[in-house]
């Protein structure tokens, strides 16, 4: 399998927040006009997102979440539209709540093995975030913990490197990780008139984007999916 990583040094500026579906209609119809849909996405402009998140039995990483610590880690495994066709595992880190994003490949059957807490394999590994997460798993006791799936509606601008998403349906597996599993069931955990907006850039937002922004009503507070996916276990 080849070996595939990905890592931006200088790290990300990150906007999350819920809005209204009347927002979100009104705000990706005046988007559509600036920005350019993502490429990954289907006819309707929308694509399935899977991840498995990892946490320990202290709930160290959701915890951290809700305290707002400036620097902390989060781990999952990803996929796209229940296919095991791409797998990466992912780190997502807030450095004085800058973001930075790590990836690298993995195989089916290596997730099943963390599945089941079998990371031995995982102490020497070529890909260094293989390593990382094993000393997570070894020390900190961190395992697979849920599955949470969403649709992600997503529009790049070049300047700034801008990415909007806006984010629906998001759905937990609970406590079952069987992400390759078809049929897991699903419970939702979003209302349903409430979509998920995502802005990430670099070094600056461009003046368009914050104008077009500002015509919606944002919540104060972040929604992290992971958190969602947690409410109830």
């Amino acid at each position: 399998m080849p070996i595939v990583t990905s890592f931006n040094p200088n790290g990300r500026q990150e906007i999350k927040q819920a809005i209204s579906y009347p927002d979100y209609a009104l705000l990706k119809a005046k988007l559509q006009h600036v920005m350019q849909r993502d490429h990954h996405a289907g006819l309707d402009g929308k694509y399935l997102i899977r991840s498995t998140y990892f946490d320990n039995f202290a709930n160290k990483v959701l915890n951290e979440k809700k305290e707002g610590f400036i620097n902390r880690d989060k781990y999952r495994v990803r996929i796209y539209g229940k296919s095991n066709n791409v797998i990466n595992l992912e780190r997502k880190s807030k450095r004085n709540n800058v973001t930075f994003k790590t990836k690298c490949s993995i195989s089916q059957a290596e997730y099943e093995k963390l599945r089941i807490g079998e990371i031995a394999w995982m102490k020497n590994d070529d890909r260094a975030l293989i390593r990382d997460l094993y000393h997570e798993m070894n020390y900190n006791q961190l395992r697979p913990t849920t599955v949470v799936d969403y649709e992600r509606e997503a529009y790049i601008y070049p300047f700034g490197n801008v990415r909007v998403t806006f984010d629906s349906k998001v759905q937990s597996s609970l406590r079952n990780t069987d992400m390759f599993n078809q049929n897991l069931p699903m419970v939702d955990v979003l209302e349903p008139n409430l979509v998920i907006l995502e802005v990430k850039y670099d070094e600056y937002l461009p003046d368009i984007i914050k104008y077009l922004l500002q015509s919606v009503d944002t919540r104060a507070e972040a929604y992290s999916k992971y958190q969602l996916s947690r409410m109830y276990g």
